[in-house]
């Protein structure tokens, strides 16, 4: 990403480009981005998969965003650098971006487990555009985060292993599968050894050589070149 906005204007990337100098992304790129440069400055820094509550009232919409350690506060806090102020405006952003509430943003592990429990409609958690709602893409976002918390920052879009088909109906051995997955992510500091061990050895969530591009519908190489 760094080299193609280099190729396009090889001014210091604190320098603000044009829209036509700018690379086109969405919000995995600017999670992405962030994590880096926060890491590059020595703050612990990592990726998490969930869905927000502030694109669309009323529902929760499939993000991604960036968790990094506020020492100050002795805290995982979380950036939204996505939220320029083109966006603030006009979503009518009203809390930090550089520390959204957890009330705004909800893990996929958050987002499965009150579900599950009745609380919340998972038919409410998806992206409302394509009408892709439900338990089994929360169930698919899980899966992506615990990859995100194991350095494998995978596309929003990239499917393997036990990821559910298009609107499947989760039947009771994936409703517990998922279940599982859901607690050890719920606090990855505490679980991190299960998360990691689990995601390792289990051929069900372990990320292989390559994945399904279900936005070009086909196979492709998780490390191009």
């Amino acid at each position: 990403m760094l080299d193609t906005l280099l190729v396009l204007d090889d001014r210091p990337l604190s320098v603000a480009r044009p829209p036509e100098k700018r690379l086109v992304g969405i919000c995995r790129h600017y999670m992405l981005l962030s994590v880096a440069i926060l890491r590059q400055h020595g703050i612990p820094a990592r990726g998490r998969g969930g869905f927000a509550t502030y694109f669309n009232p009323g529902k929760f919409e499939d993000h991604w965003v960036c968790e990094y350690w506020k020492a100050a506060d002795g805290r995982w806090a979380l950036l939204d650098s996505q939220l320029d102020e083109v966006f603030i405006r006009n979503l009518g952003i009203g809390f930090d971006i550089h520390d959204v509430p957890r009330a705004q943003f909800l893990s996929a592990s958050e987002a499965w487990r009150r579900c599950r429990s009745g609380e919340l409609d998972p038919n409410l958690f998806g992206i409302e555009f394509e009408q892709l709602r439900g338990l089994w893409f929360i169930a698919g976002n899980l899966i992506r985060d615990l990859a995100t918390l194991n350095g494998r920052e995978v596309l929003p879009w990239d499917v393997w292993g036990a990821q559910p088909a298009l609107n499947a109906t989760l039947s009771r051995s994936e409703l517990d599968f998922f279940d599982e997955v859901a607690l050890i992510t719920a606090d990855p500091d505490s679980n991190f050894d299960a998360l990691s061990r689990r995601f390792s050895e289990d051929n069900k969530l372990r990320l292989p050589q390559t994945v399904f591009n279900s936005l070009r519908r086909r196979q492709e190489s998780v490390l191009e070149g």
